[in-house]
């Protein structure tokens, strides 16, 4: 994903699925470096920071 696809989904009302490592995830935040704030969705919570390069849309 890009990071103006990820800043996209970020603004959106829509509820815009997005995966990690073939695990949905939402997005908290995208810096101007591409560095994305994920939450993950698997009911642990887990918040990490990755590149948008490795977000992809179902």
């Amino acid at each position: 994903m890009n990071i103006d696809r990820a800043r996209q989904i970020l603004r959106s009302d829509e509820t815009i699925t997005v995966m990690l490592d073939g695990s949905p995830v939402w997005i908290e935040s995208v810096d101007k470096s591409g560095l994305a704030r994920v939450n993950s969705l698997d009911g642990r919570g887990k918040v990490k920071s990755v590149h948008v390069l490795d977000l992809t849309e179902a």
